[in-house]
Parts: structure tokens; C-alpha cells; sequence
């Protein structure tokens, strides 16, 4: 009899537990939202019943406990379902809306049967109770029957961009309606949802199938046209944001990213919001713990130009750390707290716990075994992992991940190589890290992925290089690999995104004189001169930023003036953006030094933008300008001195008199210009 009445109030206790965490749901994602919240304000008026059965000293009839039984079957598929519509991803929720649509009829038919079979004469509660109850049961019984269908233009709109293949053709304005209707105008609201599906990666066992992939592929649509279209709707608060299978940016954070950090605010070296901004005696930023260990490693140039460093010295930058506060205040993100310099150690500290690290030594374990799906599990959930945080990415390579995940990059299962590269790519982002996976022999098969991988993989190869280029020496060894005909190849070949990645490898790649002779020689002039004339000009600033690397290198420069350049540039320094038309002025600089591209680019009237870039433009720009102009007037008056020699010059026109006024005014009397 005891056993029984103890049997009886655990039963009471875990229908009153599930009531009240169904309770506890604060909110339901808007697909099914009306449907999730009917369920859940009917379920909740079931409370009282069970409160009163616990304080009830009579038992509970035989019968009406097996109805109970039923009824906690019920309320537990009910709680599960939605649980899912409070914390699940809203994409797959719409997606999904014919399965969710029967679990929802599935359940109300299983309450409403549950409910119908307890007689209350029977149990020790309220009239008033009773009351609510049947209402309750009456309600579910009209629900059963009836179909409350979802939105059905959200329904089309998402569906249609999840099977668009590439970003190109997607209307701006179908990514508008998605993130109002989904709700995910803001950061936090799309950190949530990539947390829901990295919840769904998680579940399949670290081996996302295709649909996971095109969800994680579309909300990372939807979250760089939040942070790019509309910009004042994006952001109250930062978080590391990524897609849950993505590369991280990717990114490349390897992480999440929300609100999109301001280039100047990241450390050239790690790629990270800079704590400790210093300056060195190039005029250029470090993170002051990045810059140091540069300096420690015997290095004496500057990472980002290359130049030579007059003195070890670091300012800080307290302006730029001024500003970096505002904006992590305007943001809602808690801003960096400087380190101390007693406290700043040489290596990045370790804060795993046992647990975290018995699941990555579980997870090496896995890698390191003979069975690809083993080994497949655990490097997508290795990639998963390196791509959370800074902590996760030093524990990683602590426990000896590196050395494996490099092995497998040349398995020929597509999906592992390509967790594999990933995974070493979001490591990376780990100054500490970079070392290790170029001593650990990381490159040829990384350059193997760049050739023969997937094309996502490919593109992540290409995001790797350049995280590991940033380190001059890694320059040389990649440079060496085979690794710059491959890059070029995918800035031909790839999506939008691996043409960036690519883009941004060769770019860096090229700092280093040695490598532009090997770009030129893999045809990379021409495809960037591709890049410059394709409709959209999607390429437009990485092609011009590679191009004025290339003109300083006789094969570039030659190159370059063989593809019929001079048109283009001089169109673009007449209306591009003020960055592009200082690059188009430093390449045209270095083709100029010879007479028949100087005398195309003025036939083609170069001169007037030259002499509002000269006036108006970057700093860089204006001297490139100056450059440009002095040689020109040097050029007519060679041509004037040879027509008066031979007694055919004609006389000078208002236009000619008017441009040789203009460049007497604005070109310095000696030949000295500042390059």
C-alpha cells in the first residue's frame, strides 16, 4: 500500500515538473507560433488538477492512475515539441512545417484521448477545477480537427532561397522579408539561431547532412544581409557569430561574428578585436602580445608592409583604444580589458576544464581509429569546437589534435577532408597555433585540398593559407608548396566567397617578392583583369589591391600591360571608390615609367581625374597622383622640344595652356615626389 501511494505521488510530481518547464518557455519562434502557444495555454491550466492531487490525502483510483500514465505520455511529446518551437531553429521550422504541422495534430489527438478518459467524480479535487479541465479537454477536442496552416509566402520566399545554389541571384528584397517574418533583424537573434542548428549538428552526430548544410548556407545569407543592407538593424549586442557548419569567417571567424568588427579594429596579425593597440615605427597597429612574440621570434620588419623596423619600440595607441570602447559601448559588448604587462603571458592560457578535455581526448581517440565514420564524427565535431572560442581552439591543440587532423587530409572521403581543413582552419585563428600546424607538415595537404577537395573545402583550404600567411616566413613555405596556381584556379572557378578566400591568400601571398613572379606565371593577371571588366564588380577592390602588388615586379608589370589595362585603370581612377582609385594610381604609376602607356593613358583623358585625385583623394592616392602627373608634364615637354626641333610644333591650344597652368600650380619645383 505504501509502494503504492509512494508510486501515485512520484507520478503527481512528474506531471506538476512537466507542467511547470513547459511553464518555464518563455517564447515560442514564429512559424508555428500561435499553434505553440494554444498548446502551451492549455497545458498550463492542467496545473491546478495535479497541484491538488499532491495535496489530496485520499489515493487515486486504479483506473484513473493509468489515465495519468497515458496523459504524462502525452504532456512529455508535447513538452518535447515544444521545446523545439522555443529553442529550435526557425528556419527548420518552417522548412520542416509538414512534419511539425502532424506532430503538433499528433499530440492534441493524444491529449485530448488522455483527457477524455479521466472520470473526475473519481479524483479529490475543486468544482472549479473540474470546470477547467473539461474546458481544457473541450478545447482540445475542437483543435484536433482543425488545421491551422502557417505562413505560406514565408514558406515559398525561404524555400526558394534555400535551393539557390550561389548568392548571385537572390533577390535583396526576398533576404528582407526573411529576417522580418523569422525575426532575425538582430545579432542575438541570429547567434540563437545558429545555436539552434549547431543543436542539430550536434545531434547527427557531428556529421551534418545535406539539409543542415543549405540551413547553415542561408543563415549565413540572411546574417551578412542584416549586417550589410541594414546595418542600424543588426546590432545591440557582439558575440563570436558563425554558421554551425560554415568555416567561420570564416570568420572566415572562425567563430561567430555579430556586429561585423571594423577592420581597423583587428590585429593584422591574429585578426582579432585588439585589446592593447600599439603602435610600431612603421605607423602601423599591433595588439601589443601578437607584436611581441613577432619581435621575440628575431623578426625586424613590419608583418603588415614588410618595411623595416628603424626601432623595437611600441607606442600604445590610446586613440584607437578610445575608439574601440565607444564602439564596443555603442554595440553592447563589454569592452577589452587590457592585459597588465607582468601579467601577460607568452602563450595563450588553457581554460579547459576535465570535462571539456576527456570529451576532446574521447574525440581524438575517434580520429586517430581505423573507422572513417568514427574519424569523419569527430573531425566535423572538431571543427565544430575550434570554431566556439579561443579557449576551445588552445585546449584542441593542447591535447595533440593537429598532427591527426592533418593526416586525414588526404583521406579520399570528401566530408572528412573537408571537417579536417576546416577544423585546422578555425585553429589557426590561434597565433600559437599557427606553428604548430606548419611544423606538423600541414601544407602540402592543405594544397592537396585546395586542388582535388569540394569546392567548400577548397575554399576553406584557401582561407587557411591566408591565416598562415600572415607570419612572413609561412610566405616562402606556401609560396614553394605549389600552393599560388591552385589559389588562382579557384579565384577562377569558385563561388563568390572562395573567390574572396582566394583572393585574400594570393594577396598576401604576394607581399612577399619572391611569390609574384609565381602568380604572374600562373595567369593570375588575367583572371584578375576578368575580375575588373565582370558585370556586378563583386572583385573589383581585391583584384585592384593584388594588381598594384604584382605592377612592382617586372613579369607583373609587363603582364599587366599586356592585358590592356590602361583603359580600365583610368576609368576606375576616374569613378571608383577612393581606395580603388588609389590602387589603379599605383599600378598605372609603374606601367607609366614607359612612354607608350603614359601617352595611352592621356590620350584617353587621364588627366583630369588625375588632377581631382591629386587634390581630393587618399594620401596615398594624392602622391600617386603627383607621380603620375609629374611624368606626364615631364612627357609633353619632351614631345613639345621635339616638335620645336623639328620646326613642326603647332601652336599650343587653350586646353593644352590650361593643363600646363594646372600642372605648374600643383607639381613641386624640384623633381623630388614622395613614393
Amino acid at each position: 500500500m505504501a509502494d503504492e501511494k509512494a508510486k501515485e505521488k512520484a507520478l503527481v510530481m512528474d506531471l506538476i515538473s512537466i507542467v511547470n518547464e513547459i511553464s518555464s518557455f518563455a517564447d515560442f519562434r514564429n512559424a508555428f507560433k500561435k499553434q505553440y502557444c494554444n498548446l502551451a495555454r492549455r497545458l498550463k491550466l492542467l496545473a491546478p488538477m495535479f497541484e491538488e492531487l499532491k495535496e489530496s490525502k485520499d489515493p487515486i483510483p486504479e483506473d484513473a492512475v493509468e489515465t495519468m500514465v497515458t496523459l504524462k505520455e502525452a504532456l512529455v511529446k508535447a513538452r518535447d515539441l515544444l521545446k523545439f518551437g522555443c529553442e529550435g531553429s526557425k528556419i527548420c521550422l518552417v522548412l520542416d512545417r509538414e512534419q511539425i504541422m502532424n506532430k503538433v495534430q499528433e499530440v492534441t489527438a493524444q491529449l485530448e484521448q488522455a483527457l477524455s478518459g479521466i472520470c473526475y467524480e473519481k479524483l479529490d479535487i475543486s468544482d472549479e477545477v473540474k470546470e477547467q479541465v473539461e474546458l481544457v479537454h473541450a478545447q482540445f477536442k475542437r483543435a484536433k480537427g482543425r488545421v491551422d496552416s502557417p505562413d505560406v509566402e514565408l514558406y515559398s520566399d525561404l524555400n526558394s532561397a534555400y535551393n539557390r545554389s550561389t548568392d548571385a541571384d537572390l533577390d535583396p528584397s526576398l533576404l528582407r522579408r526573411l529576417a522580418e517574418k523569422l525575426q532575425l533583424m538582430s545579432l542575438p537573434d541570429l547567434k540563437q539561431e545558429s545555436l539552434a542548428l549547431h543543436e542539430m549538428v550536434v545531434a547527427s552526430g557531428g556529421d551534418p547532412g545535406a539539409n543542415i548544410e543549405k540551413m547553415s548556407m542561408l543563415l549565413k545569407r540572411i546574417k551578412d544581409f542584416v549586417q550589410t543592407e541594414i546595418p542600424d538593424l543588426s546590432s545591440t549586442e557582439t558575440d563570436a557569430f558563425a554558421t554551425p557548419t560554415g568555416p567561420r569567417r570564416s570568420s572566415p571567424d572562425g567563430n561567430c561574428k555579430s556586429p561585423v568588427i571594423p577592420d581597423d579594429f583587428r590585429c593584422p596579425i591574429s585578426l582579432e578585436l585588439m585589446k592593447d593597440p600599439v603602435i610600431v615605427s612603421t605607423g602601423q597597429t599591433y595588439e601589443r602580445s601578437c607584436i611581441e612574440k613577432w619581435l621575440e621570434a628575431g623578426h625586424g620588419t613590419c608583418p603588415k608592409t614588410q618595411q623595416t623596423l628603424t626601432s623595437t619600440a611600441l607606442t600604445p595607441n590610446y586613440v584607437l583604444r578610445s575608439l574601440i570602447a565607444q564602439w564596443c559601448e555603442a554595440n553592447g559588448i563589454e569592452p577589452p580589458k587590457r592585459p597588465g604587462a607582468s601579467s601577460r603571458p607568452s602563450k595563450p592560457p588553457s581554460s579547459c576544464s576535465p570535462s571539456e578535455r576527456a570529451k576532446i581526448d574521447a574525440l581524438l581517440c575517434k580520429l586517430s581509429s581505423s573507422n572513417l565514420e568514427d574519424q569523419r564524427a569527430a573531425a566535423g565535431e572538431l571543427r565544430l569546437l575550434a570554431k566556439r572560442n579561443a579557449d576551445n581552439r588552445v585546449c584542441i591543440a593542447e591535447a595533440g589534435a593537429i598532427p591527426l587532423l592533418v593526416g586525414l587530409l588526404s583521406t579520399t572521403d570528401p566530408r572528412t577532408q573537408e571537417h579536417a581543413v576546416t577544423a585546422l582552419l578555425n585553429l589557426s585563428i590561434c597565433e600559437e597555433n599557427k606553428g604548430t600546424i606548419i611544423s606538423s607538415g600541414a601544407v602540402p595537404g592543405i594544397v592537396h585540398v585546395l586542388k582535388k577537395g569540394s569546392m567548400e573545402a577548397r575554399e576553406n583550404a584557401a582561407a587557411t593559407l591566408f591565416s598562415l600567411s600572415v607570419v612572413d616566413e609561412n610566405k616562402v613555405t606556401i609560396g614553394a608548396s605549389g600552393a599560388i596556381p591552385a589559389l588562382v584556379a579557384l579565384l577562377n572557378e569558385g563561388s563568390q566567397r572562395g573567390k574572396k578566400d582566394a583572393a585574400t591568400a594570393l594577396f598576401n601571398l604576394c607581399i612577399y617578392q619572391g611569390n609574384k613572379g609565381r602568380a604572374v606565371r600562373a595567369g593570375v593577371v588575367v583572371t584578375l583583369m576578368k575580375l575588373l571588366t565582370e558585370p556586378g564588380g563583386g572583385m573589383v577592390d581585391e583584384a585592384l589591391a593584388i594588381l598594384a602588388i604584382l605592377a612592382s615586379h617586372p613579369e607583373g608589370k609587363a603582364a599587366i600591360g599586356a592585358a590592356e589595362a590602361v583603359p580600365v585603370l583610368v576609368e576606375v581612377i576616374g569613378n571608383g571608390s577612393p581606395r580603388n582609385r588609389e590602387n589603379a594610381a599605383a599600378v598605372l604609376v609603374h606601367l607609366c615609367s614607359d612612354h607608350q602607356h603614359l601617352a595611352e593613358a592621356q590620350e584617353l583623358g587621364v588627366m583630369a581625374p588625375l588632377l581631382e585625385l591629386a587634390q581630393n583623394g587618399t594620401d596615398r592616392g594624392k602622391r600617386k597622383a603627383t607621380q603620375l602627373l609629374e611624368r606626364i608634364s615631364r612627357y609633353m615637354e619632351q614631345q613639345k622640344l621635339m616638335a620645336l626641333t623639328q620646326a613642326e610644333a603647332p601652336s599650343q591650344s587653350p586646353v593644352q595652356a590650361q593643363t600646363q597652368l594646372q600642372l605648374s600650380q600643383l607639381l613641386p619645383s624640384s623633381g623630388n615626389v614622395d613614393r
